[in-house]
């Protein structure tokens, strides 16, 4: 077992141990679900607002060491394990931050939860971005688009950019903290123009090729 999937063990395991000592501490409704505005505006009873978290954290850590054997192109996971491994701790150590703020709040400390979840979401747009640089032809993870997933060359031109703009995405991220009313479209914005324009980009990529 690789050290990524250990930290992504323990932190699981980590979760369950907090989850249950809150268990006997709250109502049998908490607060579960934020607005835009970072304040709750949704509940859920306390089993599930507790442990859907951790639940869907062990539901992906099974997922994503699975869907190599599934991938047609597996032989091309050994290019980039060290960084896919990684990508999947990163999931979960962000799952596991969501999880605690939610254990904070339901103990009574009140806080805006989008201003609090803008880190963590810029550095983890920041990590995709890494992440991409290195990724090569599957058909599971990256930039699928019926272009990448034809052509090794649109593959990777179209993550090399795919890097440099959710790198850039992530940075934006973060300058939401400081626009706190606008934080929402620094999230959503950057990343929406991305996806749509990588995706185009690999249309015009593919043109090329087929034209020599």
């Amino acid at each position: 077992m690789n050290k990524n999937n250990i930290i992504s063990i323990v932190i699981i395991i980590l979760s369950f141990l907090i989850g249950i000592y809150a268990y006997q501490y709250f109502p049998e409704k908490i607060a579960s679900h934020w607005g835009s505005d970072g304040q709750v505006n949704g509940y859920m009873s306390k089993f599930w607002g507790i442990f859907l978290v951790p639940i869907i954290s062990i539901a992906l850590l099974l997922l994503f060491n699975f869907i190599p054997k599934l991938d047609p192109l597996k032989k091309n996971y050994n290019k980039f394990k060290e960084y896919y491994y990684s990508f999947i701790s990163m999931i979960i150590i962000f799952l596991f931050y969501i999880f605690l703020l939610t254990i904070i709040w339901n103990f009574g400390i009140i806080f805006n939860m989008s201003l609090a979840i803008i880190p963590a979401l810029g550095f983890l747009f920041f990590y995709i971005g890494i992440l991409l640089k290195h990724l090569k032809r599957n058909w599971f993870i990256g930039i699928r688009t019926p272009w990448t997933i034809s052509s090794d060359r649109v593959w990777d031109k179209t993550h090399k950019l795919g890097s440099k703009l959710f790198i850039i995405s992530g940075i934006i991220t973060l300058f939401g903290i400081f626009f706190q009313s606008y934080m929402i479209w620094f999230m959503l914005v950057p990343i929406l123009v991305s996806s749509i324009w990588l995706f185009i980009y690999s249309y015009l990529e593919y043109k090329k090729i087929k034209k020599k």
